[in-house]
């Protein structure tokens, strides 16, 4: 097994390098920065061993990085709640505080080694996001096409209910694609103002407008060489498509106050829970470009279609909160179970990961009952 290991304290960094290279199944790796890692890894390593408290780029920026390429294993000896939070919120399953006895360290690795056995003998769950669980038939298929698809620079269009998990599928395609070293961008059409949609978009010069003090570069520079992923595209205003449908079809953008073409290589994957059909007839998207990002139209079926994901998805985020709060172990009663397999779920995916952390916070008891769930006063 290679692991890197990522610690600043030469010292730290010595005597774990010693330890575990009396393992003759470990290979050892050792940087003493994130910044050199991220230069030297690559597919052949399995693990990554990692401080947080770093000068330059500490460990929860370097796992951002990483994009869940890697198993990990955080080691720090100023532990804090919101590092442990986010550290799990991106995949990590062990938080080592020091000082720690070698023998923890080496269970923990023993762990991954294990777990990631597992995953490769299930490639269709073998993925670094944690919000859907491909145990339906429906969904297995949607796997398999974007899994194919993801090996291409296609673009992708990704249709389904709010709530149904596009933007976790946009990255889950992003990771499993000849880019997943490169940054996946991500930006939502309905969440920006209209005004400030094209400078987030393509970026500005220094006075280009009234508070551009400086420049900054745009969503479009940022995913050079990886992915943009543009969500709600429904809502997109109809003047900034023309500027979209320019930017895919010469592959390169203009910030605002410059005439300085930029050329940009990306992969776009974009989503929506709109009737694009009926804004092309209503004169509300043009059909050019929605032609543009369909190349593969992928639909993804809502959670009551897939009700085989409700109880493994529900089991997976009450173990993460009990996890992330430092809660004893939870479960569901029989009953709070045929209660969720019986709802609707009208908000998808979305809406049962929050119903399951409320419960989870606010439930007295190890065991979730009907009433920790809240359900009966919800239409569904």
């Amino acid at each position: 097994m290679k692991i890197a290991i990522i610690e600043d304290d030469i010292n730290m960094r010595k005597s774990l390098e010693i330890a575990l290279g009396e393992y003759p199944e470990f290979q050892i790796v050792a940087f003493k920065n994130a910044k050199d890692a991220l230069k030297k890894l690559d597919d052949s390593f399995e693990l990554i061993i990692t401080d947080i408290n770093m000068p330059g780029m500490d460990g929860i920026e370097f796992l951002e990085q990483l994009n869940g390429r890697y198993e990990a294993i955080i080691i720090t000896g100023n532990a804090t709640l919101n590092k442990a939070i986010e550290s799990i919120r991106l995949g990590v399953k062990d938080f080592l505080t020091k000082p720690f006895e070698v023998e923890t360290l080496i269970a923990a690795i023993r762990r991954s080694a294990k777990a990631q056995k597992v995953q490769s003998k299930n490639p269709i769950e073998n993925n670094s996001n944690k919000d859907f669980i491909a145990t339906s038939p429906t969904f297995e298929k949607v796997l398999k096409v974007v899994s194919k698809a993801a090996n291409t620079d296609a673009s992708i269009l990704l249709l389904g209910e709010s709530g149904v998990g596009k933007e976790v599928l946009a990255q889950y395609i992003h990771n499993n694609s000849p880019r997943a070293k490169a940054p996946f961008v991500a930006i939502n059409m309905a969440a920006i103002p209209d005004n400030l949609l094209e400078s987030e978009l393509f970026g500005y010069e220094k006075g280009a407008f009234t508070d551009a003090t400086e420049g900054h570069s745009g969503k479009f520079e940022a995913a050079h060489g990886g992915t943009i992923f543009l969500d709600e595209i429904g809502e997109m205003p109809l003047g900034l498509q023309a500027k979209i449908l320019r930017v895919l079809q010469e592959r390169e953008i203009v910030r605002l106050g410059s005439s300085k073409p930029i050329k940009v290589e990306f992969r776009i994957v974009s989503a929506t829970n709109a009737n694009i059909q009926q804004k092309i007839k209503n004169h509300e998207f043009r059909e050019d470009l929605f032609f543009r990002l369909q190349t593969i139209p992928v639909q993804i079926p809502p959670l009551r279609e897939r009700k085989e994901e409700i109880l493994p998805l529900c089991e997976a985020k009450l173990a993460e909160v009990c996890m992330q709060y430092g809660f004893a172990p939870k479960t569901l009663s029989q009953e709070s179970k045929d209660c969720l397999l019986a709802y609707n779920w009208p908000g998808n995916i979305r809406e049962l990961l929050s119903v399951v952390e409320r419960a989870a916070i606010l439930s007295e008891n190890n065991e979730i009952n009907t009433e920790d769930l809240f359900l009966s006063s919800r239409s569904g």
